[in-house]
């Protein structure tokens, strides 16, 4: 993720600065909105193929004139040329790909689809085009003569390394290859996100019996009720959507109806129409084939070579570092469940998938009198964002201002503007928080501009974070789980990351980092969601204002590390199926869900489901920017382990180490090695053993 190549897969935190053209498509023209944010209330659907192909004209333009450029190629007529070009196809694209995953529609991937094989293109006119990549590398041979700062060359490295990685050194038939999969690719990829939505959208369980909903509590009915009027239906509705599929999965008492909604959800886009067994193994056979042309023997070498794990040993044996000894205590998760749950009338010897989600959560209800419908009204989303916003601003001095002036591209969502300590403006923050048909589930960072300075001018970012939160009902605001308030907490730690950047080059700044560093910063935010000291300054019931009162609060801690071995292991789960998948040197001749399944039995917790698979519905890596990186969220999960026992240490408030934090990891972005980043902050390595001591994974 260091060097950011227009390739319409990773596009989705590009967006730089703007730069006046004569026209009136407000994606081209210089933004009149406030801190020229995107003018959202302008932008309409036919503004944007005319912007692509006007920013791939000027992107190419500056291309030709760094290659046209008669003087000895030097780092700033070349490399620093090539950082600051295409600024304009970066902030259509910006847009373009984030509305994709928060508010799209059929018109919006009929775009995608067109758009896909034109920035694919350009993106090959820049990776092989030999005279530029002549010029890179007469700068790089002279790089140790040229006094260049740490981060001027961190950006020459990576841009001749770029080109290297790109093609640059292949014949030209090997180019032309090299391009026609890299256009495949990039369609089967957006093929694949578009059949994950479709599937997900095209699945309601549809109650009309009010018997159907026993279990479920009153806050889950309303929702089912409120779903069924949005789709014109009488009674109740649930959908695949995680908001409402969770929890009618861990309340409802009808087994049936939990099977039902479980095979739906674990069945998306395996046949029918919207069908990704078959573009599975068409990704990964381009992603080989891709890999293969370019020296490597599978993808996940190629992938991993610019990570902090730097090849795929390293990553096999952290992944069985920690899934051996966790094996033990997730079996053993299970076993306690399943007695509980037999002593509880459950009569068969073995729990299913869609068991195992309801008889968990009462055993946690039993072992630790803790449910999320109880903790829920202590957590008033409105409160939560006054408590997340709160944290930062103990931790760093930074404040945060709702603004109404600034347009944003969907009602629900929210805009502040951040300032500094000093006073002095940070960024601007859009918070999306809510489900709806247009935005794809989970929750995620990203951005529609990065931070840089450009011409001596500090442009700052615009950072999103984007969720799938209980939505406010006639009855009730909007109540979010703990697990929910985690998650928050998780994403707002990418925007610190986004929000803090400093640096000349958006390439090197921000979120810009390898990709098993960038969880450090989000999942060290979710350890204050377990300190009694932060919960107890905001959690009060949103109906008598009465604090949480302790023995919940204890609950929670206590039960922090509840099938912490089942968790452990589920994760390791998906980081294994994904080396699994970039690891082959050959397509499987088996079917998508075979391989899967074959793949992930020795590591069974619970019993494999005829027809079930994750992989069809596996956007991180088949569609998003995680192939071969799954894994780097247990990566991040040591690296936080021991990075937070230093807040433990000294105060979980305490703003020297948050402002070394800040200092070491936040502003830093990926000017330098990351491992040499991280040593600097902590004084030393971590160790899988941080973490396994942290979740109770030790004998």
């Amino acid at each position: 993720m260091k060097r950011k190549l227009l390739i319409a897969g990773a596009l989705l935190a590009l967006f730089t600065g703007c730069k006046t053209m004569e026209s009136k498509n407000p994606l081209l023209t210089e933004s009149t909105a406030p801190f020229g944010a995107p003018q959202f209330d302008k932008i309409k659907i036919e503004h944007y193929l005319p912007a692509f192909e006007a920013g791939i004209k000027e992107a190419k333009a500056e291309i030709d004139a760094i290659v046209a450029n008669t003087e000895e190629p030097t780092f700033e007529n070349t490399i620093e040329a090539m950082e600051n070009s295409g600024r304009t196809l970066n902030r259509v694209a910006g847009i373009f790909y984030n509305l994709m995953e928060a508010h799209t529609d059929d018109q919006m991937q009929e775009i995608a689809e067109k758009v896909a094989p034109m920035m694919t293109e350009y993106s090959m006119y820049v990776s092989l085009n030999d005279a530029l990549f002549q010029r890179v590398k007469a700068v790089y041979e002279k790089k140790d003569e040229l006094g260049l700062d740490k981060d001027q060359m961190t950006l020459l490295e990576d841009s001749y390394k770029g080109f290297v990685r790109g093609g640059a050194n292949l014949s030209d038939e090997d180019k032309a290859l090299y391009s026609k999969w890299s256009e495949e690719l990039s369609l089967l990829t957006l093929q694949f996100s578009k059949n994950v939505l479709a599937a997900t959208n095209a699945y309601t369980l549809h109650i009309t019996d009010e018997a159907d909903l026993a279990g479920l509590p009153e806050y889950v009915k309303t929702m089912g009720a409120e779903t069924a009027k949005e789709k014109g239906l009488e009674g109740w509705a649930y959908t695949l959507d995680y908001p409402s599929y969770g929890p009618f999965l861990k309340y409802s008492t009808n087994r049936e109806l939990r099977k039902q909604i479980w095979t739906a959800y674990n069945t998306r886009a395996i046949g029918g129409e919207f069908d990704n067994t078959e573009i599975v193994k068409q990704i990964v056979d381009l992603r080989i084939k891709i890999a293969n042309i370019l020296g490597y023997e599978t993808y996940a070498d190629y992938a991993l070579e610019e990570r902090m794990a730097k090849n795929k040993e390293t990553v096999d044996g952290f992944i069985m570092e920690l899934l051996q000894p966790s094996m033990e205590f997730a079996r053993k998760d299970v076993e306690d469940v399943l007695a509980y749950a037999k002593k509880n009338g459950f009569e068969d010897n073995m729990l299913q998938p869609w068991d195992f989600t309801y008889w968990s959560e009462r055993y946690q209800e039993a072992e630790y009198s803790l449910s999320a419908e109880e903790l829920k009204p202590y957590f008033q989303l409105e409160s939560c964002i006054d408590a997340v916003f709160g944290l930062a601003t103990r931790l760093y001095g930074i404040s945060f201002t709702e603004l109404d002036d600034v347009p944003v591209y969907h009602e629900d969502v929210k805009v502040y503007e951040v300032k500094d300590a000093d006073g002095s403006h940070l960024a601007l923050f859009y918070a999306d928080f809510f489900p709806r048909a247009s935005k794809r589930g989970g929750a995620w960072m990203t951005s529609f501009r990065d931070q840089s300075v450009v011409d001596g001018v500090e442009e700052r970012p615009f950072i999103s974070i984007v969720c799938n939160f209980t939505k406010p009902t006639a009855d009730a605001p909007s109540l979010i789980t703990h697990d929910e308030l985690t998650t928050f907490l998780h994403e707002f730690g990418h925007a610190l990351h986004g929000i803090f950047a400093k640096g000349r080059y958006s390439s090197l700044t921000g979120t810009s980092v390898s990709r098993d560093f960038v969880e450090l910063p989000s999942q060290i935010m979710e350890n204050w969601a377990y300190e009694p000291e932060y919960l107890n300054s905001f959690a009060k019931h949103y109906q008598t204002g009465e604090p949480i009162p302790a023995e919940l609060i204890e609950k929670i801690v206590a039960a922090k590390n509840y099938l912490a071995g089942y968790g452990q292991v589920r994760q390791l789960h998906y980081g294994y199926l994904d080396m699994a998948w970039h690891s082959l040197k050959e397509v499987p001749t088996v079917g998508t869900v075979e391989f899967e399944q074959s793949v992930l039995a020795p590591w069974a917790v619970m019993p494999a489901v005829e027809g079930a698979a994750f992989s069809t519905s596996f956007s991180h890596i088949f569609s998003g920017g995680y192939s071969a990186g799954y894994y780097s969220y247990k990566w991040a999960e040591v690296l936080e382990a021991d990075a937070f026992s230093l807040f433990k240490e000294k105060g979980i408030f305490n703003t020297e180490v948050a402002n070394s934090f800040r200092k070491n990891i936040l502003e830093k972005g990926g000017a330098e090695d990351e491992a040499v980043i991280y040593r600097n902050f902590r004084g030393h390595d971590p160790e899988p053993a941080a973490l396994m001591e942290k979740l109770g994974l030790t004998k």
